[in-house]
């Protein structure tokens, strides 16, 4: 599929002396797309593939999302220092397109073998996870990086550069959530869902991540260069420096054998004492651990090391945004799919379309938000990056408290999908504020040795707010569709879970093969009973890290030494 967009350039007014983006910002921006369009085309599936194809139950389809998602993540570290010592940018991006595109292709073997044999269809579908995690840790953060590397140091487009990019993303998101679950998600008339169709939204997947790999191939030479016209994300044998840094990390014997004995300590704590699944106290404490590492290099002077620290404090905050926000593709595809009326204009929507609001608003208030920083720059208004994603937290948690607002006193009633839309609108409009200013702030704060390295730290406050989303998904309560079955079965739900109806084991076999609970979720102590106390989880936790990351800022201002 051809994509003559990528010759034009943007005309974005700055008020650097270069009045135009680079062509090969548009290049990146549509390999990206087509990425984007493999990851979210499978994010809109995976989940309900789990539950209604592998005999997964809710509970468990979220911890594997949130899984799937942070390891994808954590392995930006591997990507980013693979890139950084050895392949380069460009070469781990082909490795991991790739990857991907055979990731997918194992997902669609998967939804084909369902049929006749369960289990091996689900040994299939961790393979190809495992595949795909790994594709991604290559793809993901190089791109990221490469952005910045078109641009000189200190260019004050780059928040601009990243929003236009972060369209590109979510262009490929509209496409990904529009085209697999209407091949993918697909149910009768009657309500019953053709489980059969999933393996025609897998191979979409594949597809898309294929074409994008092929087009990064024959443009990247030509369009993907420095100001000065010089190939970026090259081996790093073959690039310079420059501005007096060193070329290489500078990790001491020392420094790795405390890292990796810190790495194991901190699984133990979190999985021994947290309690926390070993899966996501890995990704925890990777994170953690990396963070002193790099913190340990000998190379570093004291600007370098208090703004890589200033990465880390964003990065943590960040955390709570994705854990909230990435509820889409779990506990509010759930909702939507078992507690909402989805009929619009008389279209009763698949449930797993319905996360297409965000992709579609974000591609429109993409330009005006990357116009609005540079006017606010223009006037001397610009907020600095900490408290830009403030404000992101700020709105995601205004998203939610909105739709708890709607939800209180439902009970097995559907809300208006409407509500959904305006969920969604908050969250794009707060998505804008967190991802790309964070991909630029990293850009420009990280020394250039370490670009795509930090680039991979940032992104494991994605795979831990991936892996604390699967966590939160599981306190979904239950909603409507659970009360209808289990009154057809003759089951007390209420009763069960408010315990005034004996929990025998005959009932627990009944239960578990109904797929009910037998009990509320419960939260750091608190029980959630109801849709309206889930929702207010989910205002708190962001609400709290933004007013935090806000009263912060001041000090990480001091840090950054002149950057915004």
């Amino acid at each position: 599929m051809s994509q003559p967009a990528v010759m034009q350039e943007p005309v974005i007014p700055t008020s650097s002396t270069r009045k135009r983006h680079p062509k090969g910002l548009l290049v990146l921006s549509s390999v990206e797309m087509w990425e984007r369009f493999n990851f979210y085309g499978n994010r809109a599936l995976l989940t309900l593939f789990l539950v209604n194809a592998l005999a997964f139950t809710e509970a468990e389809s979220s911890i594997i999302y949130g899984g799937f998602l942070g390891m994808g993540w954590l392995t930006a570290i591997l990507g980013g220092f693979v890139a950084d010592r050895y392949l380069g940018n460009r070469n781990c991006i082909l490795l991991g397109g790739l990857t991907m595109s055979l990731g997918q292709m194992l997902m669609f073997s998967s939804a084909i073998l369902y049929a006749t044999n369960v289990p091996a269809a689900r040994m299939i579908m961790w393979v190809a996870l495992g595949v795909l995690i790994l594709g991604n840790g290559f793809f993901k953060p190089n791109i990221s990086s490469m952005v910045g590397q078109l641009y000189p140091k200190g260019d004050n487009r780059l928040d601009s550069a990243f929003t236009i990019f972060y369209m590109g993303i979510n262009v490929g998101a509209l496409l990904g959530i529009t085209v697999c679950p209407i091949l993918g998600d697909v149910k009768l008339e009657s309500g019953v869902r053709v489980v059969s169709a999933f393996k025609w939204g897998f191979l979409a997947a594949s597809i898309a991540m294929l074409l994008g790999t092929v087009l990064f191939y024959f443009l990247k030479n030509r369009y993907v260069v420095n100001p000065e016209g010089k190939a970026v994300g090259t081996r790093p044998q073959k690039q310079a420096a420059g501005d007096g840094e060193a070329d290489q990390a500078q990790f001491s014997k020392k420094a790795i054998t405390l890292t990796v004995a810190a790495l194991l300590l901190l699984i133990a704590i979190f999985n021994k004492i947290v309690g926390v699944n070993l899966l996501y106290s890995f990704i925890y404490s990777t994170g953690i651990a990396l963070a002193g590492l790099i913190l340990s290099d000998k190379s570093l002077n004291r600007v370098e090391r208090q703004r890589i620290i200033v990465i880390y404090i964003v990065s943590f905050f960040v955390i709570f945004f994705w854990a909230c926000f990435e509820q889409a593709g779990s506990s509010l595809t759930f909702i939507a799919d078992y507690q909402t009326d989805r009929r619009l204009f008389g279209w009763n929507m698949p449930p797993s379309l319905i996360q297409n609001a965000q992709s579609f608003t974000l591609i429109f208030l993409a330009i005006p938000f990357s116009m609005l920083w540079l006017k606010l720059q223009k006037h001397k208004m610009d907020p600095i990056s900490p408290v830009k994603q403030a404000i992101g937290l700020l709105l995601l948690a205004v998203g939610y408290w909105i739709i708890a607002l709607q939800v209180k006193g439902l009970g097995n009633e559907k809300m208006g999908v409407v509500w959904l839309f305006v969920l969604y609108l908050f969250h794009t409009l707060g998505e804008l504020s967190v991802s790309p200013i964070g991909l630029s702030l990293v850009s420009k704060l990280a020394p250039r040795r370490f670009t795509s390295l930090l680039m991979g730290v940032f992104f494991l406050s994605n795979a831990s707010g991936y892996a604390l989303a699967g966590t939160l998904g599981t306190m979904l309560p239950p909603t409507g569709e659970k009360y209808e079955v289990a009154a057809k079965n003759g089951i007390n739900l209420p009763g069960i879970l408010d315990g005034t109806v004996a929990l025998t084991d005959k009932l627990q076999a009944q239960l578990t093969e109904l797929k009910l609970p037998s009990h509320y979720p419960q939260f750091a102590g608190f029980t959630i009973h109801n849709l309206y106390e889930f929702f207010m989880l989910f205002v708190i936790l962001p609400g709290v890290a933004a007013v935090l990351l806000f009263l912060l800022s001041g000090l990480l201002k001091k840090m950054m030494h002149g950057v915004r």
